[in-house]
């Protein structure tokens, strides 16, 4: 299987049917170069690496996304990190843990975006 087509899977699994989907069809000439190389490589290469877990890579992403205050992009990897099986708490450990070492501001945005998507998927 290509690292496009491995990709491809692990995303879908992931990030989930309907957010592939709504990215496929937005892609326009423009971007079509960059969802083939996250496709590729964040997707087909590094998260098929045998080194980590699922979970463990969401918890990863879930603190540099807070880091660097990236927060739409938190909202999808809450629901990805529930896909990859953390629990709300999990979740909550971590953002607490992001406190610490990425800021209480950052935190504190990162919270209200978790418990909003917890709320809208029901497991709050």
């Amino acid at each position: 299987m290509s690292s496009y087509d491995e990709g491809e899977k692990v995303r879908r699994e992931v990030l989930g049917d309907a957010h592939v989907d709504r990215a496929a069809a937005a892609t326009t000439g423009f971007t079509a170069d960059f969802q083939d190389l996250i496709t590729r490589y964040a997707w087909g290469e590094i998260w098929t690496r045998p080194g980590l877990d699922r979970r463990t890579r969401s918890c990863i992403t879930l603190t540099a996304l807070v880091a660097r205050g990236h927060l739409e992009e938190l909202a999808l990897h809450v629901r990805a990190a529930l896909r990859n099986g953390l629990t709300a708490d999990e979740i909550k450990e971590v953002l607490l843990q992001t406190a610490v070492y990425c800021g209480v501001p950052a935190a504190n945005s990162a919270f209200a975006v978790a418990q909003r998507v917890l709320a809208e998927d029901g497991d709050v």
